[in-house]
């Protein structure tokens, strides 16, 4: 049994050994071991100091507005009861898998001159990225507090107003204290996610805010010095693994256990039907504004401000020696690839991780998160280092699925070890003792079990992939453009018919993932939780 479940986790460490920590090493490599000055002079003259703070600043006040933004959405997901809310839902989960290109995109045709939101003046300054990154993220809040909010028992707190307590006290004494750990642990993910962001920074922020992020990227791709990229990289890879560690001590205090039944949700009371009243048109509205007005936005291709199909109608013509259709399928293939590759290698992860005790499976555990210690523009800029020597290799259109798949790999992992873990071993062990093989007992026992888990893994891992735009920044080739890397470029030429091409295309990426996330929320969908209220 001990051969089987070290057979078993040897492809995901495999994995990970040659697709992550293979251009992990060359950027130390690079970076502390070339020629020339000091490391840290390197560092101090490309501005590092600065670049870690304004990284560090923006990612906490992003963090701050994110949560503030959030703990409502928690609680209209999570306690309230009402007719479609798995509709809010959705809504409230496209905003964290859509492509980071196209939401920025949407929040720069939001705040420029002649964007809906350009009387405010916030075009290309911070604000604009930290409402971005708000926008992005408030679902990690809402996700993880409304998961333990879910389940918090809410006789606590009706005590509390037997008591004597007002509302306000009640849910400040009662509830809060029992809600800090999962906010802190949401808190510190959405600060891991906003420290390494990438493509609401370059197109939101303009050329004018830079993160360690985005300097990495311009000191490759424009100043061609690879030596002080590398320097920043491996800064950004300190940081990001702190955050890592910091979230994963967080994220395990505010566990709880599962007690193996549903909390009963409270009573549909006035001001519950007032918060739900007035929260879901306000929910709805802040949610979907922002991807409306990238509709409206794809169809003014001109000045004038008249409405047109043009912009839908140059996605089949040549832009730049890419048609946008051509990078649209691209990206499909290669998210339908990359979703494979990470299912396969998550699954067994996940397998060996739930079938394991103690020391292995909290090794296999911690080895499977490593790539969420890396942002994918460092592990973009890592291969292009790595792969210098085998040029071939590295214009090999299946090196990107591969990368792109190793950033999916710890969100299966995530979803599927929970739904191993709930299946009755006592099962197993029948189907083993009746003669069955491991891959006879795995089908006929655990998949029936994890089915709408494998699912939900695939369509995650899915849109993840598809809006990928960090390490195929680096990576595409000419020939195998994906169309978030075409986006960003678009938007990176003047022209108000840029923009509105731009916006045409991130609206096509916009259906694909929603029509994705809507068919995961189906197979999520809690009968209990879709009451009238």
């Amino acid at each position: 049994m001990n051969r089987a479940r070290y057979a078993l986790i040897a492809a995901p460490l495999l994995f990970i050994g040659v697709f992550f920590l293979w251009p992990v090493g060359a950027i130390v490599a690079r970076g502390l071991t070339s020629d020339g000055p000091s490391p840290w002079a390197g560092f101090t003259g490309a501005g590092g100091l600065g670049l870690v703070w304004f990284t560090v600043w923006q990612a906490a006040a992003s963090t701050l507005l994110t949560v503030a933004l959030g703990l409502p959405l928690a609680w209209l997901t999570a306690r309230a009861r009402f007719r479609g809310q798995w509709i809010v839902r959705v809504l409230a989960t496209v905003p964290f898998v859509l492509p980071t290109v196209v939401v920025g995109v949407a929040f720069r045709t939001l705040f420029a001159d002649e964007g809906a939101l350009g009387f405010l003046g916030l075009s290309e300054t911070v604000w604009a990225v930290l409402i971005a990154h708000a926008y992005f993220n408030v679902s990690v809040v809402a996700r993880i507090v409304g998961g333990v909010w879910a389940g918090l028992d809410p006789r606590t707190a009706q005590a509390a107003r037997t008591l004597g307590a007002t509302p306000v006290r009640a849910f400040l004494t009662a509830t809060v204290p029992a809600l800090v750990p999962a906010i802190a642990s949401a808190a510190s993910v959405v600060f891991l996610f906003c420290a390494t962001s990438f493509g609401i920074v370059l197109v939101v922020g303009g050329s004018g805010l830079r993160t360690l992020e985005t300097a990495v990227y311009q000191e490759v791709v424009g100043a061609f010095d690879l030596r002080t990229a590398a320097l920043l990289a491996l800064v950004q890879i300190v940081i990001v693994v702190i955050a890592v560690l910091v979230s994963a001590a967080l994220r395990h205090k505010g566990s709880r256990p599962a007690s193996g039944s549903t909390a009963p949700r409270p009573a549909g009371g006035r001001g519950t039907r007032i918060g739900v009243l007035l929260g879901v048109p306000i929910a709805a509205l802040l949610l979907a504004y922002p991807m409306l007005a990238l509709v409206l936005r794809s169809l003014r291709p001109d000045a004038a401000g008249g409405m047109s199909l043009d912009a839908y109608r140059r996605l089949s013509e040549n832009v730049g020696g890419v048609v946008p259709l051509k990078a649209l399928q691209m990206s499909l293939l290669t998210a339908v690839q990359a979703g494979a590759i990470a299912l396969l290698v998550g699954g067994l992860a996940a397998i060996a991780i739930s079938r394991s005790t103690g020391l292995l499976s909290r090794f296999a555990d911690a080895v499977v998160m490593l790539p969420l210690g890396v942002s994918a523009v460092t592990l973009g800029f890592g291969y292009l280092l790595a792969l210098q020597s085998l040029p071939t290799v590295r214009e090999s259109p299946a090196v990107l699925p591969f990368v792109q798949a190793l950033v999916a790999v710890p969100l299966v992992v995530r979803v599927l070890v929970p739904a191993l873990g709930a299946v009755d071993p006592r099962q197993r062990q029948a189907a083993a003792v009746l003669g069955a093989s491991p891959v006879r007992v795995f089908t006929t026992v655990d998949l029936p079990v994890i089915s709408r888990s494998v699912a939900v893994a695939a369509g995650f891992a899915y849109v993840v992939t598809l809006g990928e735009f960090g390490a195929a920044s680096f990576l595409v080739q000419p020939g195998q453009m994906t169309l978030p890397v075409l986006i960003g470029r678009i938007m990176g030429r003047p022209g108000f018919e840029s923009a509105a091409l731009a916006a045409a295309c991130s609206v096509l990426l916009i259906a694909a993932t929603v029509v994705v996330i809507a068919a995961v929320e189906a197979l999520r969908r809690d009968d209990a939780g879709q009451a009238e209220f």
